[in-house]
């Protein structure tokens, strides 16, 4: 039996333990590990097909904030 991780889950469960912590606890470098983290997971979300349904929810969201100020 082989097992394999998949680094996009794995990142996504490292990043829900960190943001668990209390925010006191946190130093500058825990702080700007996190958004390293997180970035690295958007990065590697991105292509996936549940990458681009975020990205268009996103987007849509967006657009219709955007149509909704200008009114």
């Amino acid at each position: 039996m082989i097992l394999t991780i998949n680094v996009a889950v794995l990142l996504a469960v490292i990043i829900v333990m960190r943001l668990r912590r209390r925010t006191q606890a946190r130093s500058r470098f825990d702080e700007k590990m996190t958004a390293v983290i997180v970035l690295v997971f958007g990065v590697l979300i991105a292509p996936t097909s549940f990458g681009q349904w975020i990205f268009s929810v996103a987007g849509q969201l967006a657009q219709n904030i955007s149509q909704t100020d200008s009114r």
